[in-house]
């Protein structure tokens, strides 16, 4: 059966990558990003299953209107995929306040101001699914990626805690949590440093650049797969609250699991002793 679905950031990498894969598959798709003529250059003129919409996501009225233009052609939307997003790269002390704010702007924020768009339309029709992007960043720390790390880590708390309150309304929110794919993420273009500068961490920082510069192109995930693979989970009776993607994400989650339960163990006595007598 035909679906609604609308996509942040479908204009590139990911998000285009969804949008395509939908399209193909003769669903309805909403396609959002800040530049419709980028759109509609990555996915053609708008036409009957095909509508382009822009949203900076940044902007809750931006994203009110398009949840409202979306309804009023296709009616409630069935899948919204939040994709929007960046990762802005730099040691914490090389951050200024506003790369941290425009950091949870965008991956945040703005993931929370299309929800609260869209949502009233799923409970309505009582049905949806909501695809929030989160990434390995947000179950790992990485150096040089703090903010990028909060950012996704506020991603997987606000996903699980809404999944639970909106779960009466047959709406189901499902955490994507991709590894490194081979999209425009870690291309010149797409990637942005921290603004500031701090002597001690100057030939890391380097390194770092250097090393992300390096794996462009050469990422190991199939951004169409990936694209796939959400087709099928929106088909699925019951979709999982996350879903990881790629070899590296389930390495790295295995990897994190067996880092918490040994921390676990080693300091259960102590931690179970704080009880009042």
């Amino acid at each position: 059966m035909s679906k609604t679905w609308f996509v942040t950031g479908a204009a590139r990498g990911l998000g285009l990558e969804i949008a395509r894969a939908v399209r193909a598959a003769g669903h309805n798709i909403v396609a959002t990003g800040r530049d419709v003529a980028a759109l509609e250059a990555a996915l053609g003129p708008g036409d009957a299953r095909l509508l382009h919409l822009p949203l900076d996501v940044r902007d809750a009225t931006e994203a009110q209107a398009a949840a409202r233009a979306a309804e009023q052609r296709f009616g409630a939307v069935d899948v919204l995929v939040n994709n929007a997003g960046y990762g802005l790269f730099g040691y914490f002390e090389e951050t200024t306040p506003a790369d941290a704010e425009a950091q949870f702007a965008v991956n945040l924020f703005g993931m929370m101001h299309v929800c609260r768009a869209v949502l009233p339309g799923m409970r309505a029709a009582g049905r949806g699914l909501i695809f929030n992007i989160s990434s390995i960043a947000g179950f790992r720390g990485i150096p040089g990626g703090s903010l990028l790390c909060a950012s996704k880590h506020a991603v997987e708390g606000f996903s699980e805690s809404l999944a639970r309150e909106v779960e009466p309304f047959d709406v189901t929110v499902t955490l994507i949590e991709p590894g490194i794919f081979r999209t425009d993420f870690l291309s010149p273009q797409s990637m942005r440093f921290a603004s500031g500068a701090a002597g001690d961490y100057a030939q890391a920082s380097r390194d770092l650049r250097q090393s992300y510069q390096a794996r462009d192109g050469k990422q190991p995930g199939d951004p169409a797969k990936l694209a796939a693979a959400l087709l099928t989970l929106a088909e699925a009776e019951k979709p999982p609250a996350r879903f990881l993607a790629g070899s590296d994400a389930v390495q790295l989650m295995e990897a994190r699991i067996a880092s918490l339960e040994a921390e676990l163990e080693a300091w259960r006595v102590l931690s179970q002793s704080m009880n009042a007598d």
